[in-house]
């Protein structure tokens, strides 16, 4: 009998070991590379507003194939030279056959197992769906709080030992612990050393009751609890737990990827990559572009949260 989360972490590293992750599913650098882009400009912005630091960290936790930050850093290179020069590239990744690839598409990297393992100094760092996958325990009410465990492909409770708040006989709380000490942990370093975060993922903006544990196998929802490390499991993030959670720094947002990416140009790189572009391709880049932000889509679902030393100026993307 394993606690939820201890089981959702060792099926997450199975599965991130030994699967393409990409064949069950798409996520935004992977649908157009604008989505990187904007990301890279947005670090730009970010890198002038911290005084421009030479050298800073350009860091990504959980960078996938390495598609948003190649396409953020061939941005950065034509926009941004200086801030090109200044950035030293470090990767946040666990899996051997990941950082492989990302190797192959990014070139030199320091790579590290956790982001705490991060060198000290002025940091920027992008996370795109990456909290979704750190595991969760979740918490059920009956006549008392019950936590969930896991024991032959089923769900058994046992008495909580956590603090909980009133809830009705058999809403579910998640908790996401991992999450929430990455928050704490960013607050207190960039309370020492400059720096901003950027956290791009899905879930509600305020924390709310519900059972959000999913499973992706071949592209279709399967059971979480069965063949442990042959789909990959994920739960909504829990915004108002993180910015909570990042006390002493500077919190902007959550605001939701539609009006975030707007902000910062989506349509007008849309449409000059458009303009250079056969008819057919064209189509596509739009296409793509508009999956991004619109509500029905990724637009309002997803969300972005940022997390900066205190003072900074606001972010692009959360301020009119």
């Amino acid at each position: 009998m394993e606690r939820l989360d201890i089981f959702m972490g060792r099926a997450n590293a199975l599965y991130y070991a030994h699967h393409d992750p990409f064949a069950d599913f798409a996520t935004s650098p992977e649908i157009s590379q604008i989505f990187g882009e904007l990301l890279g400009a947005w670090a730009a912005v970010v890198w002038e507003s911290m005084g421009r630091p030479n050298p800073v960290i350009l860091a990504e936790a959980g960078p996938g194939r390495g598609t948003l930050m190649a396409d953020a850093l061939r941005l950065i290179r034509r926009m941004a030279p200086q801030f090109a020069a200044a950035l030293q590239l470090h990767l946040i990744e666990t899996s051997p056959r990941l950082r492989a690839e990302q190797s192959q598409r990014l070139g030199a990297v320091a790579f590290h197992d956790r982001l705490e393992d991060l060198p000290a100094g002025a940091l920027i760092l992008l996370a795109n769906e990456f909290l979704d996958a750190l595991p969760i325990r979740q918490c059920i009410r009956r006549a008392q709080w019950m936590e969930r465990y896991v024991q032959d492909g089923a769900f058994v409770e046992q008495a909580a030992d956590l603090v909980l708040p009133a809830a009705d006989e058999g809403q579910i709380l998640e908790i996401c612990e991992p999450a929430r000490e990455i928050a704490a942990f960013l607050a207190r370093r960039f309370q020492q050393q400059p720096g901003a975060a950027l956290f791009v993922d899905y879930g509600p903006a305020r924390s709310d009751f519900g059972d959000s544990l999913q499973a992706l196998r071949d592209r279709e929802n399967a059971d979480p609890l069965a063949a442990p490390g042959e789909a990959d499991l994920t739960a909504h993030v829990d915004f108002q737990a993180l910015a909570e959670a990042a006390f002493g720094a500077d919190v902007h947002g959550p605001e939701v990827q539609g009006k975030f990416l707007t902000r910062l140009g989506l349509f007008q790189r849309m449409g000059a990559l458009a303009r250079t572009q056969q008819p057919r391709q064209a189509m596509e880049t739009i296409a793509s572009a508009r999956r991004l932000v619109e509500p029905d889509a990724m637009g309002q679902l997803f969300k972005m949260l940022a997390i900066t030393s205190p003072g900074l100026p606001p972010p692009p993307g959360f301020a009119e």
